[in-house]
């Protein structure tokens, strides 16, 4: 399946799912979660010093066009867009309704014309931090490069100047300080997959370590 046609599945398969989703915490809150208000900093202890003048982003593996990105040339080519998400950790805290704004990496793929056979992603980080998902994870609506949290700039703690946020999937999937996007045809655990972290990362089904 070419990307376009899976891009295309992939949007009409979230329209068919469209359904509203009550506002009570606990239609929410996934199991073994506890809803908190803070915003607790997790990473592997090393803090890349990366400003946005000097961050840029490659696209490159099984793709038909490699591609390299800073921040102005993104902002030229693509549109901004603010999303609103929950999140969730795989340490049991969620926080609700989290303000992103960013740019979708789907848009950027376009660009590279993704081979057929490319069915998965590595994102790397800029503290050498690797995790992975299936190519068609990260081509929903919300999920983001982002830049900005609550109407400011992303600060280096919670992974700027550009993170990825993947809401469906627990937090570590989420990689801070992104760097790069590599396109492959077989799946390749990253850091906390194989350290015994789950593979898939739902949080909806608890997916939290490997069996």
């Amino acid at each position: 399946m070419t990307f376009n046609k899976l891009f295309e599945e992939k949007i009409k398969k979230a329209q068919s799912n469209n359904k509203p989703l009550g506002k009570e915490s606990h239609a929410r809150l996934p199991s073994g979660q506890t809803l908190t208000e803070k915003f607790p900093v997790l990473d592997l202890g090393i803090t890349p010093e990366v400003s946005l003048n000097e961050w840029t982003l490659k696209i490159y593996g099984e793709v038909k066009h490699e591609l390299e990105f800073d921040y102005e040339s993104l902002k030229s080519k693509f549109d901004i867009v603010e999303d609103i998400s929950d999140f969730h950790c795989v340490t049991h805290w969620s926080k609700f309704d989290l303000k992103w704004k960013g740019f979708r990496p789907r848009d950027l793929l376009k660009l590279t014309n993704p081979l057929e056979h490319a069915k998965f992603i590595t994102f790397h980080s800029y503290d050498d931090y690797t995790t992975n998902l299936p190519l068609d994870a990260i081509l929903d609506d919300d999920v983001l490069l982002a830049f900005e949290f609550d109407d400011q700039p992303l600060t280096k703690e919670h992974g700027g100047p550009v993170r990825v946020v993947v809401p469906k999937r627990y937090a570590w999937k989420s990689a801070k300080w992104i760097k790069s996007i590599e396109l492959h045809n077989e799946d390749r655990p990253g850091f906390w997959e194989e350290r015994g972290y789950h593979n898939d990362a739902d949080p909806w089904l608890e997916q939290r370590y490997s069996k």
